[in-house]
């Protein structure tokens, strides 16, 4: 497997898989009149939070290294946006999906190593795609962690699974 192959399948797991689902699932078990708590000034709610995440990747992916515009307003994306639905941070989160894959899609392997300016820090294709893997997975679990607060609930992501078991060395054996 090629480095853009791995790298790509990666983001794909993490990103687009992992955290994907648990925002989704966070999104389903919270009521629309909470997604837009802040349990301090200090906490932006689950709303801002899922728009952050979406001008983040576009800003660092779709712009960085897709070369689209960069039209973000960040400052914006930690408004409190109280007629944006559920239903509506679903869609635009797969909009996002779509041409995340369609920019990954189409980079080539020396775009990993090419060195681009994004949100004006100097950074390598590489590095582009693993900040937004690591700020999604940062903020997907402050996510899980006001749907927690809010509903009072658990939210199971690890239901069916054995988490006690120990590793092994040799999987072939």
């Amino acid at each position: 497997m090629k480095l853009k192959e791995a790298v790509i399948l990666e983001f794909e797991t993490r990103v687009l898989k992992e955290s994907y689902e648990r925002i989704y699932h966070c999104l389903t078990i919270i009521k629309d009149e909470d997604l837009w708590i802040q349990p301090n000034p200090c906490i932006p709610s689950i709303g801002n939070l899922t728009l952050h995440l979406c001008g983040n990747a576009r800003q660092w992916i779709l712009s960085g290294l897709g070369g689209k515009s960069d039209n973000r307003d960040r400052d914006q994306e930690f408004v409190p946006q109280q007629k944006i639905k559920k239903s509506e941070l679903i869609f635009l989160m797969e909009n996002l999906k779509i041409n995340l894959r369609n920019t990954l899609s189409s980079i080539e392997e020396e775009d990993l190593t090419r060195t681009y300016k994004i949100q004006g820090f100097q950074v390598t294709g590489f590095s582009a795609m693993i900040h937004v893997l690591e700020h999604f997975s940062y903020h997907t679990g402050q996510i899980t962690t006001l749907t927690k607060l809010v509903t009072g609930r658990e939210t199971g992501y690890y239901a069916g699974f054995d988490l006690t078991k120990h590793n092994r060395k040799d999987l072939n054996k």
